[in-house]
């Protein structure tokens, strides 16, 4: 304990804005898109992934570590999807443990009815209430973090 680090009030303030404002966003986001598309926000998320991915199709793998998601919880997204007919999978031809998920003409019919809203959203509950600069300090503090997160588990 006598080594511990503790927080002062400026690390105090940014830590407990960050806890609040990241669930309070994501709760407003989720309940947009179930409310206007019925979808989750992974869900939203996983069809994005997939209309910018060279022939609407990313490796499961590929697609996890994307969404900075566990393997489980993507199967389980994908699962769902597949059954209301957004996704569909297919098997690679090269590995036989590989997997794909594709991007369905309904799936990308409901990514674009579900987008606009989404995309409102977002700027009303983020973008919009910030300056540019604090949207730049944003992106380059989160990023950072992001970046240094993700190296430790490569």
């Amino acid at each position: 304990m006598a080594d511990t680090r503790w927080l002062n009030d400026r690390e105090m303030r940014a830590w407990a804005g960050f806890l609040a404002a990241s669930s309070l966003v994501n709760r407003r986001v989720d309940q947009q898109l179930k409310d206007d598309s019925g979808l989750s926000h992974p869900q939203y998320e996983i069809l994005v992934r997939l209309s910018a991915a060279p022939d609407n199709e990313l490796r499961m793998t590929e697609l996890a570590n994307g969404l900075v998601n566990s393997k489980s919880g993507l199967t389980y997204q994908v699962t769902q999807m597949e059954k209301a007919g957004l996704v569909r999978r297919r098997s690679c031809p090269s590995d036989v443990r590989g997997v794909f998920a594709v991007l369905t003409d309904a799936g990308r019919a409901r990514l674009e009815e579900a987008a606009p809203g989404h995309v409102a959203v977002v700027r009303q509950i983020l973008i919009d209430i910030l300056t540019p600069e604090q949207l730049d300090t944003l992106a380059d503090g989160l990023g950072e973090v992001s970046r240094r997160l993700r190296d430790q588990n490569a």
